[in-house]
């Protein structure tokens, strides 16, 4: 008599069921969080920018005059909006940014407890980090948030040997290489977690592997001609922020402390909103004993010190001393600049407190009756959907989904394909539109329009004015200020933005064609600058080459996947 399918299939039946709440309880979070994007259009906030179609320039792969902060991810969204349009690349990085975030925080808890896990995703994908960075627009910061519980379990896999633990560490580090931060958090998580005397040299390729995948960033920072140094005044301006009574360093250690205020969800500013942090951090160390007890020797004191590490970095800068140290290196070593916001290299800590406050929770339940131990375990799941309500649907309404004038892609069908240097007036780096009400976004120009688009990168924050490093775009301030016409910065377009706080000056325009006149834009030609555009020079290929070099990396790691038999995830 021959076995029914279902018993032969059934490890893998009983898998689904004990997963199956989890990733429910993931989706669930998900829809809450994004429920806005249910709607037509494109959320666009702050750093959060998607067009319909963005072109593939070389200021985007490898920009000329300023720091490579978006490389390669600009790059890898023009590649992927040729074939699909910039709303579903927004959905598809969004959703899975948080639903991935709950899952892999909910699988990387040893537990056989599915409460337990529940707990963990639940907290995972609610933190204040998460609602700050979404609110701010770091959508691929979010992303290397989502790979970390992954990254995380992938490394102590490797370190204890497993098999096809190094093709998985290097495929769950690129989603977070896609941004320098991210990639460097990547970067210090292999670092600290799979390097093994006993494995050198499989720790060694580990490590080669992921600092390939910084390798397009680092190359770009490198032959870019806007320097590696930063305006120290931005160190002040992007330390962590009190959100309440109980002063910056008590943001942090509940994973807030983002330093506009803006992208704070006002529920961080109440009165009991430490209670929630306090809650947290005490379940962690309860947990944190049965965290060292059930991962392999050494593996807990290695995830501390990386949750360590990530806080004191956050906090530098508003610890005693930090604030001028950190000023001297941004101004005197190239790329400290990347250390100024430092709240956002915490989510290595966030992910640790996570895991261990949902052991926490399952030792305390342990010493209760269990229906009380029941509900104790529901509350704890529903305390960060209490502490911070207002994350929900999209941040009460901050991420809602909007439409682009005609005038944009009337603009961006006037200009060649090879326009050259086009200037954006008038010259902020952010913007307000009225047909995208409440909100604050940064240009969208040079991801919408071809070419070369130069946008102002002065930031100003609480009145204080951080200067950019694009020495191209000073070079264009000093000549407005003097009173001339911006036909003399040699600009070969430019576009004027209607209905924006700030006016242009007719006078600046004397001396432009007009070719577009719309209700949102109109764009101006520069009989005297020059028609043919500057070529990309080899110090670009470079870059390329480093990009070419990252996907073979991520290829080969897919194809050793490929090739070895399925691993339970």
């Amino acid at each position: 008599m021959t076995g029914r399918p279902a018993e032969a299939g059934g490890p893998a039946v009983r898998r689904w069921r004990e997963t199956l709440p989890l990733y429910l309880g993931a989706v669930v979070v998900t829809a809450l969080i994004l429920a806005p994007l249910a709607a037509p259009g494109y959320a666009l906030r702050y750093d959060m920018v998607f067009v319909p179609r963005q072109p593939l320039s070389w200021d985007l792969v490898a920009p000329a005059q300023s720091l490579p902060r978006a490389v390669p991810m600009d790059a890898l969204v023009s590649l992927v909006t040729q074939l699909v349009p910039g709303w579903v690349v927004q959905r598809v990085a969004l959703a899975g940014a948080v639903l991935f975030a709950a899952v892999g925080a909910g699988r990387l808890v040893p537990t056989q407890r599915r409460a337990v896990r529940l707990v963990a995703a639940v907290a995972y994908a609610w933190t204040p980090y998460l609602a700050e960075r979404l609110l701010i627009g770091q959508w691929g910061l979010l992303l290397a948030y989502a790979a970390l519980p992954w990254l995380v379990r992938a490394a102590l896999d490797l370190r204890a040997g497993r098999d096809g633990a190094l093709a998985r560490v290097v495929l769950l580090a690129a989603p977070a290489a896609i941004t320098p931060t991210g990639g460097l958090i990547a970067l210090a998580t292999v670092l600290a977690l799979a390097t093994d005397r006993a494995r050198l040299r499989l720790s060694a390729v580990a490590v080669g592997g992921v600092a390939l995948l910084n390798a397009p960033w680092i190359v770009a920072a490198l032959v870019t001609g806007a320097g590696g140094t930063s305006d120290p005044a931005g160190v002040a301006a992007f330390a962590a922020r009190a959100e309440n009574w109980a002063g910056p360093l008590v943001a942090l250690a509940g994973t807030g402390g983002i330093w506009n205020v803006q992208a704070t969800p006002a529920s961080r500013s109440a009165t009991l909103a430490p209670l929630a942090t306090v809650v947290l951090v005490v379940l962690a160390v309860v947990g944190a004993g049965l965290l060292r007890r059930r991962l392999p020797a050494g593996a807990a004191v290695r995830l501390g010190v990386l949750a360590g590490g990530a806080y004191l970095l956050a906090a530098l800068a508003v610890l005693p001393g930090g604030n001028a140290a950190l000023s001297w290196a941004v101004a005197h070593v190239p790329g400290a600049g990347l250390l100024r916001d430092g709240q956002k290299f915490l989510a290595p800590y966030a992910l640790v407190l996570v895991v261990c406050a949902a052991l926490g929770a399952e030792r305390l339940v342990a010493r209760i009756d269990r229906e009380v131990g029941g509900i104790v375990l529901a509350g704890l799941l529903l305390l960060p959907v209490a502490a911070m309500p207002d994350l929900a649907f999209g941040g009460a309404g901050r991420i809602s989904p909007v439409r682009y004038p005609a005038d944009w892609r009337a603009v961006a069908e006037r200009l060649p394909d090879d326009p050259g240097e086009i200037l954006a007036l008038p010259l902020t780096t952010y913007r307000a539109y009225p047909w995208n009400p409440g909100r604050v976004v940064l240009d969208p120009a040079p991801r919408y329009l071809p070419g070369t688009v130069l946008t102002d990168d002065t930031l100003v924050v609480d009145d204080v004015a951080v200067a950019g490093e694009n020495p191209r775009l000073r070079e264009v301030r000093r000549v407005l200020a003097e009173g001339r016409p911006v036909s003399a910065t040699g600009v070969r377009w430019v576009v004027v933005q209607h209905g924006t706080p700030s006016t242009v000056d007719p006078a600046v325009l004397a001396g432009l064609d007009l070719r577009y006149e719309g209700e949102s834009l109109s764009l101006y030609r520069n009989p005297a600058a020059s028609d043919s555009p500057p070529r990309a020079g080899a110090s670009r290929w470079l870059v390329v080459l480093a990009c070419g070099t990252a996907v073979l990396a991520v290829m080969a790691a897919a194809f050793s996947t490929l090739r070895r038999r399925a691993t339970a995830w």
